[in-house]
Order: structure tokens, then sequence, then C-alpha cells
């Protein structure tokens, strides 16, 4: 039975989780995706700008988010998966910068997941083509990474899961980490059966996606069970704007700009029964904060639309 999340990003609130959450529930969401990347900004990141907010012991940082763990279980809202900061590493970044994403936030977001009873965490892998010359080169990097939160994946029962990635390259958009589905399903593979679990599965980013031009129904039926959560957002095929699905178009014919109907036939093929959780925080912004509790309703009939859209089409293939 698919159910519908959306980010805590731009809701909840840490001096009230609880009002947040109650919202979320009203809106029809079940889940959530819980933003913890937005406790260490990618922005900063890139700046080598780091607060001290992953300087706090765990203990501390577990009693931080104590509230926002009894505030979803009050409204009967799991807490799905989750978002490690990002970048995890940084290329132009100072050595110290590294080592402390890798040795403190890394870990700790590790043990945070466990704590919030979150199965997954979504982690970018390294951009590091240009850099070193091939992505293969890129992908030995960002599995010396995976082997070092790994075994808390295995020790925790969570799911680290890799994400379809793009980059930027003089001004021109192509592709990143993770963008080559028979690669993907390759190496998780290879690396669960090292692992002797299920340690590593698959975001798939429809914005992403979208930006890349890669054939969604391809994509995810190569990917079949490695496929674990999903990150659903719109754009206009020129920036990753993170908008409401079904908001841009290409031309004035005015047909959807983003292939849904390949994202809904890809999801039935696979008979995928998880989450579709929309990563569109950003689309709350523009609104009037009075309006937020509507524009959060609108995503959820949205959800409720391609779910049902999913199961028409299993059923209709079953006939």
């Amino acid at each position: 039975m698919l159910k519908l999340g959306v980010q805590t990003q731009g809701v909840i609130d840490d001096e009230n989780p609880l009002e947040g959450f109650a919202m979320i529930s009203r809106a029809g969401f079940s889940c959530v995706d819980f933003s913890l990347h937005g406790y260490l900004k990618n922005t900063d990141i890139y700046e080598s700008r780091l607060n001290n907010f992953f300087d706090a012991p765990l203990a501390e940082l577990k009693e931080f988010f104590t509230p926002h763990k009894e505030a979803a279980k009050a409204y009967g809202i799991a807490i799905h998966q989750m978002h490690m900061p990002y970048p995890i590493y940084q290329p132009k970044g100072k050595r110290e910068v590294n080592e402390y994403l890798w040795q403190q936030v890394a870990p700790k977001s590790m043990e945070l997941c466990a704590f919030l009873e979150c199965r997954y965490i979504v982690v970018h892998g390294f951009k590091l083509q240009k850099y070193l010359g091939s992505e293969e080169a890129e992908w030995r990097e960002t599995e010396r990474f995976l082997d070092s939160i790994l075994p808390l994946a295995k020790e925790h029962g969570i799911v680290v899961c890799l994400e379809n990635l793009y980059d930027e390259v003089a001004g021109h958009i192509v592709e990143g980490s993770c963008a080559k589905a028979e690669r993907v399903a390759e190496r998780i593979d290879r690396i669960n059966e090292k692992y002797q679990t299920e340690v590593l599965g698959f975001c798939f980013d429809m914005g992403h996606a979208n930006l890349l031009g890669l054939d969604a129904e391809s994509f995810l039926v190569t990917l079949g069970r490695r496929l674990k959560v999903l990150h659903l957002h719109d754009n206009d095929g020129l920036c990753d704007l993170h908008q409401i699905p079904f908001t841009f178009t290409r031309d004035r014919t005015n047909k959807a700009s983003t292939d849904w109907e390949g994202l809904v036939r890809g999801l039935s093929k696979i008979q995928f029964d998880g989450v579709l959780n929309f990563e569109t925080a950003p689309a709350l912004t523009p609104f009037p904060v009075c309006m937020k509790a509507d524009v959060l309703r609108f995503i959820g009939c949205i959800g409720e639309y391609l779910a049902g859209e999913i199961r028409r089409i299993g059923l209709t293939k079953e006939e």
C-alpha cells in the first residue's frame, strides 16, 4: 500500500514540532523525510563555513530531537527517510572541513537516524569526476566513504541510499554521481553481498532525472527492488528548483515538461509499495505563510493522484 511523505524542512519548527507534524498529518501525509541537512546547509559547506550543531555530544543531539520524535508519534507519522548533510566531501574544502564531515557529521547522522527510528538515509555520492578524470575514480572515493558508515548501517538496520545526481561544468548541466542505472544496480548488489545484508539501496530523484533527460521508466525498471525511497519534485529542465509536480510545461501545448507518466509506469512495473515522497520544501517559500497548510494539502492531493494511477495501471495489467 503506497503512502505519502513530505519534507519536514519549512514546516517543522524546532521550538514547537508538534504544530508542524499536526499540519503535515492534516495535509494527508503519514510519513516524513526528515531534513537533517537543514542543520548544516550545503551552501555553508561549499564555503567551508561550519556551524557547531554537530559538535554537540550525541546525547545532547538526541535530547534536542526527542520532541520531534515524540511529536511525529503523537500524530502517527513515520520518520521514513532522512537526508544526511551534503556534500559530505568538498573537493575545494580545507582538510579539517572534510575530516569534520567524515568523522563527526556522517557518523552522528547515522546514530540520529537510528534514534529517530528511521529506516533510510539518503547520501550524496562525491562529485569528483572533473577532478579525478573518470567516473570510476570518482566512485572509488564514494565507496571509500560508504565503507566508513556501512558498518553502522548494518548495526542499526539502516539502509543507506545513494541518489542520482547532476553536476555543472562550464555552465552546463552534466551527469553526476549515480546517474547510470546499470552501474548503480551492480554496485548496490556487490556491496550488499560484501556486508551480507541490505545496507545499500537507492533514492530516485525525479527532478534530477528531468534535468538530465533520463528515462525514468527505464531507470526504475533497472533498479527494481533496489529502489527504496523517492524524491519527487519538478523543475523547468534548466535549474534544480524543487517545485510542485505538474507546474512546468515546455510550450503552449501545456504538456507537463517532466515525464510523470513514465514515473508512474516504472513504479507500477516494479510493484513499488513504499512512500511517494515529495522533496518540495522550496515550493513552500513563495507562498504567504497563511497558505502553507493549503499548499501542503495540494501536494498531498497530487500524491493521491499518483498513487491512484500506479494502482490503476497495476490492476489493468493484472486483468
